[in-house]
């Protein structure tokens, strides 16, 4: 497990501070502002930790409400909303500086038998034959940009099948991209200094991965390089998932994603996360603001 993986769950191990009542630190991006995806994951793991392990997390809806502030702590309040026989809901405010920037409501289930369908995973080729992003960011990019950004990804291996938008500005393209992921270092679930319940932690960690490149189809649509280059400006709006199998985050996931909608300085993209043996796991549905800077 590499140092950044280390950070990555560090950061994902909330201190509680009060009943229901969680503190996490956040760390800069690539933004002057906290990370979508770290805020998502967080505020998951605070909900889990207040739900029985048997009780796995199968779906979330949150809004991004503003701009999170990397240099101050986030409070993550849990609001016990039902607590079922077969479902457990809860809500989640996270609060900086006196005022709410997110808010998530998570649902978990108890196991049980059931329908049984999916479609199947699209064409992929292996991701040990695609280039590491230190191989391939260079390619592209200013060096001072790409050490940026392999710096921020540190904890996760992510690897492009296709070129990413930064790599053809000014070339439209079909709005679908793919990238293969998984965490840099296999995660040890018997390591007492992480006390996120171990399928918890693999979901809240496919959370923190599903913001980083789902809007990346919107910018190819229209041939923009992105955040990277600075062509167009943007953050996350809401942000929803569905799991549907169990996964392993440490292990390889394809994240296949595409965008139907970009309209009002809005971008709509939809993706799936499938395990390397052709299991649905995951869907996910995100819009954010993007526009171009005037």
């Amino acid at each position: 497990m590499n140092k950044a993986l280390e950070s990555l769950l560090d950061l994902l191990d909330l201190e509680q501070i009060e009943e229901d009542i969680f503190r996490g630190e956040s760390r800069s991006a690539l933004v002057p502002r906290v990370f979508g995806g770290q805020v998502a994951a967080q505020a998951l793991v605070a909900a889990g930790r207040t739900v029985p392990a048997d009780r796995p997390a199968h779906s979330l809806h949150a809004y991004f409400l503003r701009a999170g502030d990397p240099g101050a702590p986030i409070v993550y309040t849990v609001d016990r909303i039902r607590d079922g026989r077969s479902f457990t809901t809860r809500r989640v405010v996270a609060v900086q500086h006196g005022q709410p920037i997110f808010h998530l409501s998570a649902s978990f289930q108890t196991y049980e038998e059931g329908l049984e369908h999916q479609t199947g995973m699209p064409a992929a080729p292996d991701p040990e034959t695609l280039p590491t992003a230190a191989e391939m960011l260079p390619r592209h990019l200013p060096q001072h940009v790409a050490d940026r950004l392999i710096e921020a990804r540190a904890a996760v291996d992510l690897r492009y099948v296709d070129a990413p938008p930064w790599a053809t500005v000014g070339q439209p393209r079909e709005p679908r991209s793919q990238v293969w992921f998984r965490t840099n270092g296999k995660l040890d679930v018997d390591d007492s200094a992480h006390h996120t319940v171990d399928s918890l932690l693999h979901v809240c960690l496919a959370t923190y991965v599903s913001d980083m490149t789902l809007l990346d189809s919107v910018l190819l649509a229209h041939g923009r390089g992105g955040w990277a280059v600075g062509d167009v400006v943007g953050a996350s709006l809401d942000h929803a998932m569905w799991f549907h199998r169990p996964f392993k985050a440490d292990e390889w996931l394809l994240y296949d994603q595409e965008s139907p909608s970009a309209s009002g300085g809005r971008g709509l993209g939809q993706a799936r996360i499938w395990t390397q043996d052709g299991q649905l796991a995951v869907t996910v549905i995100q819009e954010g603001v993007v526009r171009v800077p005037r």
